[in-house]
């Protein structure tokens, strides 16, 4: 089993959705028993709260409903993951220090990495826009640049770890 992380700030919007779509694209796959997903963000603020109705409204909206409670990313996260994904410069950058403030050997490229280098149609800045101060139709962008640089990521941990869908062993 392959575990992914996404990471942002309060663990409330971009994070669950990248979560989400993850596991949505996971399992429309088949690969849903090798690729797995969660979320966490770097400041505790929302440990325990349901995710922004705006996000859960806008999965809502492409049938896939989000459950995830939020929380902050923890010591045991870093040992945990394979893959620790990030939405945006300072979560990188946040996300490094805590590896360091907890003396651990500093992630690799492939360990932790931001989610748009894997968007196809990404030009110039990296970063998901973080949605929390805007209205509804930047939820929906984000959902869409988060879906986008999702189905590129599972493909490359398919191929990287070549891993079988159910049906391609049945």
């Amino acid at each position: 089993m392959r575990k992914v992380l996404f990471v942002c700030l309060g663990n409330i919007c971009r994070s669950p959705i990248g979560e989400a779509t993850f596991n949505e694209i996971a399992r429309e796959k088949g690969v849903s028993e090798n690729l797995w997903a969660d979320s966490a963000g770097v400041m505790g603020w929302h440990v325990g709260k349901k995710a922004d109705q705006r996000t859960i409204k806008n999965a809502a909206k492409h049938n896939i409903e989000i459950t995830h409670l939020g929380r902050k990313l923890s010591t045991k996260d870093l040992d945990d993951f394979d893959h620790i994904v990030v939405m945006d410069e300072q979560n990188f950058e946040d996300v490094h220090k805590f590896y360091y403030d907890n003396k651990k050997t500093p992630p690799s490229a492939e360990k932790l990495f931001l989610i748009r280098d894997f968007d196809p149609t990404v030009r110039g800045v990296h970063d998901v826009k973080d949605p929390y101060y805007e209205g509804e139709e930047v939820f929906e962008e984000v959902f869409q640049t988060l879906w986008r640089s999702n189905e590129s990521l599972v493909e490359h941990l398919i191929e990287k770890h070549d891993i079988q869908s159910k049906e391609d062993t049945q």
